[in-house]
């Protein structure tokens, strides 16, 4: 009987895929960034009509959120994402200054092991694939289990349009035996230089083990702050509309709420006015015992499912239309679940007396569970924005917008993305919305421009000096004794001769 160690086996696909992604991306730093572009347009022209496709059977196959936010997604780093990469120059000669004698030369990183999450599987994998190729590098896809027959779906379409376009055999590929193992060993390889981990935690020590540069993009435990001067009509509804998102799904949609105490009542109304729920104690008791596991990870079974259907999971009902649960609360803890991230259309929600309170409320929640991602603010006090700007350890601060999509940019001028560093509070070594400038580094070119005397002159300070340096006070001293000792010797010497000659 053959027996197949896929084990072993996914070890040795990682070895050589890796192996040939460092081949591919030898020709690619050779190309100029002109070259690199045809690839992107190429890929992102490939599968831009297999979108929707793509988000159903990504539905389908994770039974994470639904299919049309997916294909939002999708259409968002095919469309707007690839209109921002246009003309933007990232290898090569990328900023010459010759007033300055300077010049910037972008440096593709290399090779990087590339990790997707199920949740949003294929706008992941078609962003990753866009900025590596823009960037220079290779990129090795490691699909997450759970998602592994779309992100292969996804790769196979861009792979081809991107060959038949010139780019190198090996340049953008993927494991096809995925296990832990070959994972590890695709990230610990010699060949691979950078490590790129969207939403995959249960990798993310690993990722650390590896000791190469880590971009790690996780979810968030963020909380939104809805100040008295708000204008609370927009401030629920943005709130509504990015935590429902895709059922929730998203890393940076909001987790908790804290609400200015002169204006709770009125913002509660507007949240049932819009088809919030607020959870009975009870209820709040038996969601929290369905949606987390006993060693406080969160239940698979009920990401990303709609608030009516999580209700009904856990035993009670909610009015039809129902689309975001809401559970009050006191105290911000690690003990309380409601303070963890909650992958699906649920929130906490505190009072405080003022934005003071607020703040350190915030800090509370932030610091909780170390996982600084982002914060909203809803205000129209500049002081008061500026204040939670200036305090709060996250990556991002965002204000009077929808979390989800103010992070990634499609209602801000942030970079679009969906991969979100949180480096400030998390791991990983930068907090930003990650573009192909965080897949280089920076070669500075530094022309002379002044002569050695001139340095000498302005900056060394040695012009005028004697051939020998001043001495300090102790010195002159010590030099004195000895040249009195000196003397001594002499006339010693002096008399001796003296009675010698006698």
């Amino acid at each position: 009987m053959n027996i197949i160690d896929n084990d072993l086996l996914s070890i040795q696909e990682a070895r050589i895929l890796a192996e040939n992604a460092n081949r591919a991306q030898q020709r690619l730093a050779l190309y100029p960034q002109e070259k690199l572009d045809t690839f992107v347009e190429a890929m992102a022209d490939a599968i831009q009509p297999h979108i929707e496709e793509l988000a159903v059977l990504s539905a389908d196959e994770t039974d994470f959120g639904n299919w049309k936010d997916k294909y939002a997604k999708n259409h968002f780093v095919c469309t707007y994402l690839r209109e921002q990469l246009r003309g933007k120059r990232c290898v090569g000669v990328i900023d010459d200054d010759p007033q300055r004698g300077i010049v910037d030369i972008g440096v593709p990183m290399g090779v990087i092991a590339a990790l997707c999450p199920a949740t949003s599987p294929v706008s992941t994998t078609i962003y990753k694939t866009l900025i590596a190729v823009k960037s220079g590098n290779s990129i090795v896809f490691s699909p997450h289990p759970r998602a592994k027959e779309t992100i292969g779906k996804a790769l196979d379409i861009m792979i081809e349009a991107g060959e038949a376009a010139g780019l190198p055999e090996g340049a953008v590929c993927y494991m096809q035996t995925v296990t832990a193992s070959g994972t590890i060993e695709l990230m610990n390889h010699e060949k691979t230089d950078m490590i790129l981990n969207t939403g995959v935690p249960g990798m993310l020590k690993a990722s650390l083990d590896s000791n190469k540069p880590l971009i790690y993009g996780g979810a968030g435990n963020g909380p939104v702050f809805i100040e008295r001067t708000a204008d609370i009509r927009q401030a629920v509804s943005d709130i509504i509309a990015s935590k429902t998102f895709d059922n929730g799904l998203l890393p940076a949609a909001e987790q908790t709420i804290v609400v200015d105490a002169p204006v709770a009542d009125a913002v509660k109304e507007e949240f049932r006015r819009n088809h919030a729920w607020f959870l009975s104690s009870e209820e709040s008791r038996k969601l929290a015992a369905i949606i987390f596991e006993p060693d406080g990870t969160a239940n698979e079974a009920l990401i990303g499912i709609p608030a009516e259907k999580l209700a009904q999971k856990a035993g009670f009902r909610v009015p039809e239309g129902t689309v975001l649960l809401i559970s009050e609360e006191k105290y911000a803890s690690i003990r309380n679940p409601y303070t963890k991230v909650k992958l699906g259309p649920v929130v906490a929600y505190f009072v405080e007396e003022d934005w003071m309170h607020a703040c350190e409320k915030c800090i509370e929640l932030l610091l909780t569970l170390k996982q600084g991602h982002t914060l909203v603010i809803h205000s129209r006090s500049e002081n008061v924005i500026r204040e939670f700007a200036l305090k709060k350890p996250v990556g991002r601060v965002l204000v009077n917008t929808p979390a989800t999509f103010g992070s990634m940019g499609a209602t801000t001028n942030l970079t679009p993305a969906m991969t979100l560093g949180s480096g400030t509070a998390g791991y990983g070594i930068t907090s930003d919305n990650v573009s192909p400038e965080n897949l280089t580094y920076v070669r500075k070119v530094g022309f002379g421009i002044r002569d050695m005397q001139t340095v000498d002159a302005q900056m060394f300070g040695r012009t005028g000096l004697t051939d020998c340096p001043s001495k300090s006070a102790e010195d002159l001293q010590h030099q004195a004794d000895v040249q009195s000792v000196q003397q001594v010797l002499r006339d010693i010497i002096n008399k001796i001769d003296g009675l010698n000659d006698k």
